[in-house]
């Protein structure tokens, strides 16, 4: 297959190849379909082999991409492309046609919404788990339902706005992540951009307004500096292979500035330089060429290629004080690097091919990434654990697709966590033991809390202490699904021992209250302040009209704890009588 060639081009060179044929079926199968704009059908599966192609996937992808549809839409049995593509194209089909079987919902419950939302919840469910098991399965049924997305995407406007608004969520939150996760950041950062119109259109028109002028000055800028950054390079005889003017996306440009109480002129990236060198040690000279010739902003190094994301990325960055005073961030990295970091797994597929001079099998890529497996793993895990879909949604968003950080063991092991984990978290990710028997932590060498929210390139040591069992409180603050469980598990054998020697497991405050505005919230405040959880919250009318009695279970029997609970409530507004007792 041509690297850089487009379909047509292809088909031009090998009329009678792989791709060829299979454009000419999908034409014939697809002749006469329109879609909602009013194209002929087949520009769709033609876009997404296109998209598959400039990703320089083998020709049975891109064979697949263009064939995507035509067994769920056109009637074709899975058969006959078997019998005329082949049992690996027809496998890929197959594959692209049962992840996308289950859709959301478009239509309201009868019961008022209630059905309809649990019935959404599992329709998202059964869709994340068909992702996972193709993700398992064979990375490029994945990558083919990207491409099929992308392009769907970029042809949203034709759908009604209820509709556009729930693909763009689904885009956002499911397919733009796995993209991210998958290292492909381009793939990712375009879903992004695609969808932020449809999920906040008010804030992507005020954007636009006010970014425009500032991208076209600080791009007008860059590249007036770029000879001269090209120029200081090659008298240390460091000869780029490009020079990139990159601007900020938009989605990339909201999230900051939501971070930065949308205040733009507190943004210093809108626009970044990209020098792409021939090798490794390359990066690192032309590093400390920019940094001889501007001086470095303190605290804005970062060397993604030591320690990479947890997605892979690697580059190095860096922001310096450029020339007229104005701030610059430059990223450096190498060609591989650019590409990887750009088309993330796909771009590695393509290394490999090179390197081992032959297809490299996408279930056998699958199992080379740790975190594929993990999710495979956590998935059949979680199956046998839990029935609640909506339960599912959430704690995968949260363990697989939110934002991600690294930390790292003393040894130099790097944890790859959700954005939010606690070193209670990373203790159980380094091991079930670790977690169990955790009494605090060191974070890049002072001691600290178990509750301590980390950050990507913290170096954490769990202290830990033999015979020690976790506490119902952990769960108040632990991030993650592997953590929550572990936890959970501990907690049942600890009660069940306790049970057995007739030992309480918790206690139950009874409070006689007037009833008031904000009430509860102030009691849960009080119990949570002393760090104590809450099993259950339950209100009951009293005598009279007056007062109402609220009893409250609580994760603890540590008497002079709760004796101090009991105090503090008493100077809670409302709260008339007190009592607890162990259960």
């Amino acid at each position: 297959m041509i690297m850089g060639a487009t379909i047509k081009e292809l088909i031009k060179k090998e009329p009678n190849g792989l791709i060829a044929r299979a454009y000419a079926f999908a034409e014939k199968a697809h002749a006469g379909q329109k879609r909602k704009s009013g194209e002929p059908y087949f520009k769709h599966p033609l876009a997404t082999g296109e998209v598959l192609q400039s990703w320089h996937l083998d020709e049975a992808t891109v064979a697949a991409g263009i064939l995507h549809d035509t067994v769920e839409d056109t009637g074709v049995p899975l058969d006959t492309v078997k019998k005329e593509f082949g049992t690996e194209v027809a496998s890929l089909v197959d594959g692209v046609t049962k992840l996308g079987h289950i859709k959301y919902r478009e239509t309201p419950a009868k019961d008022g919404g209630k059905n309809d939302k649990d019935g959404a919840e599992e329709l998202k469910a059964e869709n994340l788990r068909k992702m996972v098991l193709a993700l398992s399965q064979d990375l490029r049924v994945v990558f083919i339902k990207l491409a099929d997305r992308l392009h769907n995407m970029q042809t949203l406007s034709s759908l009604p706005a209820a509709k556009q608004k729930r693909i763009a969520l689904e885009t956002d939150e499911i397919y733009a992540s796995l993209a991210y996760r998958l290292g492909m950041h381009n793939v990712s950062g375009e879903l992004q951009d695609l969808a932020l119109p449809y999920l906040h259109p008010r804030e992507y028109e005020w954007l636009l307004s006010i970014a425009k002028e500032r991208f076209a000055e600080r791009e007008k800028y860059l590249e007036k500096i770029k000879p001269q950054v090209k120029k200081v390079l090659e008298e240390h005889d460091i000869h780029p292979l490009d020079i990139e003017i990159r601007a900020k996306r938009y989605s990339s440009l909201y999230k900051k500035l939501l971070k930065r109480d949308m205040d733009i002129e507190r943004v210093h990236d809108l626009v970044a330089m990209r020098i792409i060198v021939a090798t490794l040690p390359e990066c690192y000279a032309a590093l400390g060429v920019i940094h001889e010739a501007w001086p470095p902003l303190p605290h804005r190094i970062k060397d993604y290629i030591a320690m990479p994301k947890p997605n892979a990325y690697r580059s190095l960055h860096t922001t310096v004080i450029g020339p007229e005073g104005k701030r610059v961030e430059i990223q450096i990295r190498t060609k591989e690097m650019h590409d990887e970091n750009e088309y993330g797994v796909a771009a590695h597929w393509l290394y490999k091919q090179k390197q081992e001079g032959a297809a490299v099998s996408g279930k056998k890529l699958a199992q080379e990434i740790a975190w594929v497996q993990q999710l495979k793993n956590w998935q059949e895990h979680f199956a046998g654990n839990a029935d609640d879909p909506e339960e599912f949604v959430r704690a995968m968003k949260i363990n697989f697709f939110t934002d991600r950080i690294f930390a790292v063991t003393p040894r130099g092991d790097v944890i790859d966590l959700p954005a939010g984990s606690t070193p209670i978290d990373f203790a159980y990710h380094v091991h079930s033991e670790i977690g169990n028997s955790a009494t605090g932590a060191k974070v890049n060498g002072v001691i600290s809390t178990l509750d301590h929210v980390l950050k990507s390139g913290d170096v954490v040591e769990i202290i830990t202490q033999k015979g020690k069992k976790p506490s119902e409180d952990w769960l108040r603050f632990a991030k993650t699904t592997i953590a929550r469980d572990h936890i959970r598990m501990a907690l049942r054998k600890k009660n069940t021992f306790a049970r057995s020697l007739s030992l309480p497991t918790h206690a139950e405050l009874r409070m006689t209250v007037e009833d008031r505005v904000g009430l509860i919230k102030d009691i849960s405040g009080a119990i949570a302040e002393l760090r104590i959880g809450i099993i259950s919250f339950h209100t009951e009318p009293a005598t009279g009209k007056t007062y109402h009695i609220n009893k409250v279970e609580i994760a603890s029997t540590d008497k002079k704890k709760i004796e101090k609970l009991a105090e503090k409530m008493r100077g809670v507004k409302g709260v008339k009588e007190i009592s607890y007792r162990l259960l």
